[in-house]
């Protein structure tokens, strides 16, 4: 369920029979990485990213003919430097997908401002400040539609082996080592969220809650806040994983780490796709089943 070797990222972009695919550039300056909207995919994609290998599958929930309300986005900004994200539109909301294609594009549009017109020999490429301005002119484009449309965010920063994670909402972000030591999560921001990482709730039962699709931070409120994570200092086998909830709410954590911590990368996002899909088409008894749009992106440094 993959393309097979890695290859460049300009080079799968530009042949046929891709998914749907946004590229932007400015006049005098270069045009940096790509989103992928409304996308279905029937197979994992896998490219060469800031020296190491991402791998990257997006597509609409079984069980609907609306579009891909899901996001997924990669931007290598400079040598060393770069931003992965998932977006993911609130289902039930006017737009989801309207919502999510915005807040994608305003953040595109806020590094596209950073990066020099001419390639430089600067390995790294400051980003905190653009990724926080992307956000904040994210969350008014979404407000701006005025239907009540909102989106998740979960994005990382990378510079060199140190990444920085950001997120709003409850797409998430996890870091593993090759043994299967979870090394960084996020915290959904939600009710069931917060009451699994205080303690009151078990991963096992909050993943059935009833309420587990109540989000409290979204990007198109005006409350919206933006949380941001430590700096993480990845080794080279360690694995970053970045998904919306159709991941999520068919896999818990330990089976996420357990399958993605090994073998090639392409590989291990394809059989967490193929889980996840399964589980929402067939209801196992004891096993979640939640059918939704589903993106993950997978990252490992060389």
């Amino acid at each position: 369920m993959s393309t097979g070797a890695p290859t460049a990222l300009e080079a799968h972009l530009a042949a046929p029979n891709t998914p749907s695919v946004a590229r932007h550039g400015r006049v005098r300056q270069r045009a940096i990485g790509a989103m992928l909207c409304e996308a279905q995919m029937s197979e994992v994609a896998t490219f060469e990213f800031l020296g190491g290998n991402v791998a990257v599958f997006t597509t609409r929930s079984p069980q609907k003919e609306t579009p891909n309300e899901d996001v997924a986005a990669l931007w290598p900004v400079g040598l060393t430097s770069g931003v992965l994200a998932v977006a993911d539109g609130l289902g039930g909301h006017a737009g989801g997908e309207r919502a999510s294609r915005l807040a994608t594009e305003a953040l595109h549009k806020s590094l596209q401002d950073a990066v020099p017109a001419e390639e430089s020999g600067d390995d790294a490429v400051e980003l905190r400040a653009a990724i926080l301005n992307g956000l904040e002119a994210a969350n008014e484009s979404v407000r701006d539609l005025g239907t009540g449309a909102a989106t998740t965010m979960a994005l990382v920063e990378i510079q060199d082996r140190t990444i920085r994670p950001y997120h709003v909402g409850d797409s998430a972000i996890l870091v593993t080592g090759q043994r299967g030591k979870l090394k960084f999560q996020t915290i959904p921001h939600s009710p069931i969220g917060y009451a699994v990482e205080a303690g009151l709730m078990k991963e096992e039962d909050a993943i059935h809650h009833e309420a587990r699709h109540v989000i409290s931070n979204v990007i198109g409120s005006n409350q919206m806040r933006i949380e941001i994570g430590p700096p993480i200092e990845m080794a080279p086998r360690d694995t970053l994983l970045i998904a919306s909830d159709g991941l999520f709410d068919n896999l818990l954590p330990n089976e996420i780490v357990e399958t993605v911590r090994r073998g090639p990368l392409d590989e291990a996002v394809g059989d967490l796709v193929e889980v996840a899909r399964q589980r929402m088409a067939h209801q196992i008894d004891g096993m979640p089943s939640k059918p939704d749009d589903l993106t993950v992106i997978a990252y490992r440094p060389s």
